[in-house]
């Protein structure tokens, strides 16, 4: 199982702060995750959209989307964040 958190606006447009999902057969990276999620069409589609600048967090380390994932692990996405 991968436990999901949605951050900041991605949590308001989809309307789901976190989720538990069994590690879909075919998912290495956390760019295949967001297709995955994506693939769910509709809002998910829209708010996921390839190109769509987000940030992703694999046991609470900022990582890039091509990075391994594995069953058990903890993925944040959140949009980029300015601080000031």
């Amino acid at each position: 199982m991968i436990h999901i958190l949605y951050f900041a606006r991605l949590r308001e447009q989809l309307g789901l702060a976190e989720e538990t999902v069994a590690c879909p057969s075919g998912i290495a990276t956390a760019a295949d995750l967001l297709a995955h999620l994506r693939d769910r069409g509709g809002v998910w589609a829209n708010t996921l959209r390839e190109g769509e600048r987000l940030m992703i967090a694999v046991n609470q380390e900022i990582v890039r989307p091509e990075v391994t994932i594995r069953d058990g692990d903890e993925i944040g996405i959140f949009p980029p964040v300015t601080g000031g």
